[in-house]
């Protein structure tokens, strides 16, 4: 069992070989081991919008409810359109500008793509 190696995609234990290339389990990930590269397994950032879609850098968003702003007067209503937002790593994974509000992080799971 020494020749099994970790995904690259989640880094599970658990893979094992299928012919010529090794899969993983709990992923779905199949690769060849002698031919991946880093470049290969490296993953892009995955962020999914309230419905399920997935997001992009650049897309456009509407915020689906009420999101009280901790030191502003008043809540980032439902219904609000976020234009040229950015993904990035970590609980907040959308940066993005609003209008009236400035530079601000917000989760994937209160938006729904434009």
């Amino acid at each position: 069992m020494s020749d099994i190696i970790p995904c690259p995609k989640c880094n599970s234990t658990y893979t094992y070989p299928t012919g010529i290339s090794m899969m993983c389990p709990e992923c779905g990930h199949e690769w060849n081991p002698e031919t991946a590269t880093v470049a290969e397994t490296e993953e892009s950032l995955v962020v999914k919008d309230a419905n399920g879609n997935s997001l992009q850098d650049g897309d456009d968003v509407i915020v689906i409810k009420n999101l009280p702003v901790k030191g502003a007067a008043h809540p980032i209503k439902a219904g609000t359109k976020v234009k040229n937002i950015r993904l990035v790593e970590g609980d907040h994974n959308i940066d993005c500008k609003i209008p009236g509000f400035g530079a601000m992080a917000l989760k994937a799971i209160f938006v729904k793509k434009a």
